[in-house]
């Protein structure tokens, strides 16, 4: 019989210092979002990049990021969670330096894909710490909800830090906070948590984990290249029938291996596919605007980068105030409410952004931002939620990975569209154009809002419960025919 490697039962401060320290690897990464998007103007200046060049330097991250986070969270769910989490933060903290020191654009985003390799052992991997730390719902929730706070904070503060650094010492200087924070999550994480993984050995998928990353980086790469190549170019279209044909494949593949790298069995959970669902509709529209607000307020406004950032501000904190909220919501209530409050208010900012112009009051601005922000707020703590609630423990890695993986694919798919979005409708000088040619994508942002709505009143409730339930079941009867670690393994947890 496989016996899963737990947590061993910390006590309560002890669980709040483990929860503290995995939250050290969202705030690194949540800060890296917002210090990016307000440096992209410095670095399209610095290296006279297109605005596709600028896209890849984000995009570069999250194609890798989300081609690995499924196999980082199953990976560090067989050998280990902490010693796997150790060795992201490493690969991330080192990868920040040299993404600082960056010669050319095409080095910063080979430079920024090797930061996504150890970015990917972060989120997934503290997440499933956390799950197996916090085992009772109630305080697993309040703890997702803390999580959840956290990263608005790091959105809070990225935009000012990013703009008074860029400012100052230039956009280089965005990367360095990485590396002190990482250190000291290195050493911290080596001090307070203990190691735990599951009791379920599972065997690599190599050629699943290939179409992943062929599916991915096809698909981004004929987006954001489609409106300089054109949409008919045999280049583009090409990339298309690749990335069809690598999705098809997969979805093929899975099934007929025991141990796959994406258990499609998951996806039988209403709840479940509701969050990766609401993951990628919900990021994309984050994503997307980010990319777009920040060129919007320095190079249509004029705003200097602090500025900028500074504009950002009130949305983020808005963020983190929803989640902790949303986290005792969720407790209390369930995750109906929250995913409601945030469909709403991701439809409203991106209708709000619809009127804006090189003109619009700054009142108005902020007004788009904060309302946006609570839509935003109030995502993240569900979607955690509804992607590990009900699920084994032992697949409590994997499970956050896939809801992490699609937060990672919106991300992208949100800048790639977006930024073509712009790139085909703008005719002349940027400044000029673009309040004209981005609107069609603040109707997609708005779109998406009612997306995330509408999969929040099919997906909870006690429907979804129940086929919560019977995946688990399903799954836990399928995992006792996979054959243990060895000995030895078990013993080096």
């Amino acid at each position: 019989m496989n016996e899963e490697i737990v947590l061993p039962e910390l006590s309560r401060r002890r669980r709040y210092l483990v929860l503290a320290i995995c939250c050290l690897s969202l705030f690194i990464v949540g800060l890296d979002v917002t210090i990016i998007n307000v440096a992209v103007p410095a670095i399209g200046r610095d290296f006279h990049a297109p605005v596709s060049g600028l896209q890849w330097t984000i995009d570069a991250y999250l194609v890798v990021i989300a081609s690995l986070l499924m196999l980082s969270g199953s990976t560090a769910d067989r050998v280990g969670r902490r010693r796997v989490f150790q060795i992201g933060l490493a690969v991330f903290t080192v990868g920040s330096l040299a993404c600082s020191l960056a010669p050319s654009l095409g080095a910063l985003i080979g430079f920024r894909a090797l930061q996504a390799v150890g970015g990917s052992m972060l989120n997934p991997v503290a997440m499933a710490i956390i799950a197996n730390t916090f085992t009772e719902p109630g305080e697993r929730a309040k703890a997702i909800g803390v999580w959840g706070s956290v990263f608005g904070l790091s959105l809070a503060l990225g935009p000012v830090i990013g703009g008074a650094l860029v400012d100052s010492v230039g956009w280089r200087g965005v990367f360095w906070v990485n590396i002190p924070i990482g250190v000291a999550a290195i050493i911290l994480t080596a001090l307070f948590v203990p190691e735990s993984r599951a009791g379920t050995y599972r065997r690599p998928d190599p050629f699943g984990q290939i179409l992943v990353m062929i599916t991915l980086s096809t698909v981004t790469y004929g987006i954001i290249e489609g409106p300089d190549y054109g949409w008919a170019s045999a280049r583009i279209l090409a990339c298309f029938a690749v990335g069809a044909v690598a999705l098809a494949t997969f979805l093929w593949h899975e099934p007929r291996r025991d141990e796959p790298l994406l258990d499609l069995r998951f996806f039988r959970s209403r709840p479940f596919s509701g969050a990766a669902l609401t993951a990628v509709t919900g990021l994309c529209a984050f994503g997307g605007f980010l990319f777009l607000i920040t060129l919007y307020l320095q190079d249509v406004r004029g705003y200097r980068p602090l500025t900028a950032g500074l504009f950002l501000l009130p949305m983020a904190l808005v963020m983190a105030c929803s989640a902790p909220l949303a986290g005792r919501v969720i407790a209390r209530r369930g995750t109906r409410i929250p995913l409601i409050i945030s469909g709403a208010g991701i439809a409203a900012g991106g209708l709000l952004l619809t009127f804006l112009t090189a003109t619009t009051p700054v009142w108005y601005v902020l007004l788009c931002g904060v309302v946006f922000g609570v839509g935003q707020g109030w995502l993240n703590a569900p979607i955690t939620n509804n992607a590990v609630a009900g699920m084994p423990r032992s697949q409590a890695g994997v499970a956050a990975g896939i809801a992490s993986t699609g937060r990672q694919v919106g991300s992208l798919l949100g800048v790639a569209v977006m930024g073509s979005v712009l790139a085909a409708n703008l005719h002349g000088p940027l400044a000029a154009g673009f309040t004209s040619a981005t609107r069609p994508g603040w109707w997609i942002i708005t779109g998406a809002g009612v997306v995330v709505l509408a999969l929040a009143l099919y997906t909870t409730g006690r429907a979804g419960r129940a086929s919560a339930a019977r995946t688990a079941s399903l799954i836990t009867r399928g995992d006792e025919h996979i054959p243990a670690p060895q000995a030895a393994g078990a013993r080096a947890a």
